[in-house]
């Protein structure tokens, strides 16, 4: 007599498969399907990208760049001369907009509006006034663990 090999999977497999499947749905899709974690988290980037592209445009071009925060946005401006620290002239953005402005999408927000402050010419992170600022600066966007840090004198931008 011949054996055929059988083919397939046994019913106790496929019932495996089925409520393996219906676990991780219905832990994984309401965390997928959720954009404010997601916005948060873009909000955070972003917002970390601008303050280094502020930090980085303070020096290179030698002038004042100011951040100018809401609940929701920031916006990025530029003293028109070197020795200015009143930040009355537009800068473009990283991505060409101009102004340069970041807008926080749907959910997302920071937990404590931000202070507005800026970077001048040495890259030293100073208040409206033009004062460097003596402290770190601590930014955080809500629902996010991490923190974007300013560090005093260095304006050293880092989570």
């Amino acid at each position: 007599m011949h054996r055929t090999a059988q083919r397939g999977f046994t019913l106790i497999e496929l019932v495996t498969v089925v409520v393996l499947l219906g676990v991780l749905s219905v832990v994984i899709a309401p965390r997928a399907f959720n954009s404010q974690v997601f916005n948060a988290r873009g909000l955070h980037d972003e917002t970390l990208a601008f303050v280094r592209y502020a930090h980085k445009t303070a020096i290179a071009q030698r002038r004042t760049v100011c951040l100018a925060f809401t609940g929701t946005s920031v916006a990025l401006a530029i003293a028109p001369l070197p020795a200015s620290s009143d930040c009355t002239a537009t800068l473009t953005g990283p991505t060409g907009q101009s102004p340069a402005l970041l807008t926080a999408r749907s959910g997302a927000a920071y937990d404590v509006q931000p202070p507005d402050f800026g970077f001048n010419g040495l890259g030293q992170p100073v208040d409206v006034l033009g004062t460097p600022m003596p402290t770190q600066t601590t930014l955080q966007v809500a629902g996010m663990a991490l923190s974007i840090v300013v560090e005093p004198v260095t304006g050293y931008v880092h989570e």
